[in-house]
């Protein structure tokens, strides 16, 4: 029962770390850049979400497929840029699938630390947005979560899946690939309709 959450965990590195690199691929990295930023979008929610839940030394430090699985990707997009953006939009495909991925095995593995159903579900929802923040904060830009069309509602529609059938007792890995489905369904429609929550305005400042 634990083999597809652990199989989708990293999956989800992978496609991730493909994302972090195309990142830095676009902006003109170095080697050392690229796989940096490959490595951190894909560990740094899992290794936040396993600090939290006192799975410590974090798995995406101190189990070396987690580190292999986002190194090879690094690499991949670095030598090999335009094959990864034939063969994958980094946008519609890559973020919105690691989402979905990380969602629901960050909610899986948080259940399995005990936590409660709210928490589980913020702590998938963390898994799933945090490389994505660390990715954009270390480009120096505005995080795709606090602008993007519903990146983190569709994040916690995967977790919630995954604790309601915990909750209902239903089929683990059924929860998984349902959560997964929805939550990357969600985000891939909200890019293409341009769905979003509504966005904060400023007023003008008045005439002197």
């Amino acid at each position: 029962m634990q083999s597809l959450p652990h199989v989708l965990d990293l999956l989800g590195t992978f496609v991730f770390a493909l994302s972090g690199g195309m990142a830095g691929v676009k902006r003109r990295l170095d080697l050392f850049g690229v796989i940096v930023l490959s490595f951190a979008a894909a560990t740094a929610g899992g290794i936040a979400r396993d600090v939290l839940i006192g799975a410590i030394p974090p798995e995406g430090l101190n189990n070396w497929r987690y580190v292999a699985v986002s190194l090879g990707a690094g690499l991949v997009t670095f030598f090999f840029p335009a094959r990864v953006t034939r063969r994958w939009n980094p946008v519609l495909l890559l973020d919105a699938a690691g989402l979905a991925l990380f969602a629901v095995t960050g909610a899986h593995k948080a259940l399995l630390y005990g936590v409660n159903p709210v928490t589980a579900t913020l702590l998938g929802m963390l898994t799933a947005i945090g490389g994505g923040m660390v990715r954009d904060i270390l480009l120096a830009q505005t995080p795709t979560v606090l602008q993007a069309e519903l990146y983190a509602v569709a994040a916690l529609l995967g977790a919630g899946v995954v604790v309601i059938g915990n909750i209902l007792q239903l089929p683990s890995n059924a929860t998984t690939l349902v959560g997964a489905g929805l939550c990357f369904s969600l985000r891939i429609v909200a890019i293409r309709r341009n769905w979003r929550l509504p966005i904060a305005r400023a007023d003008d400042p008045p005439d002197k």
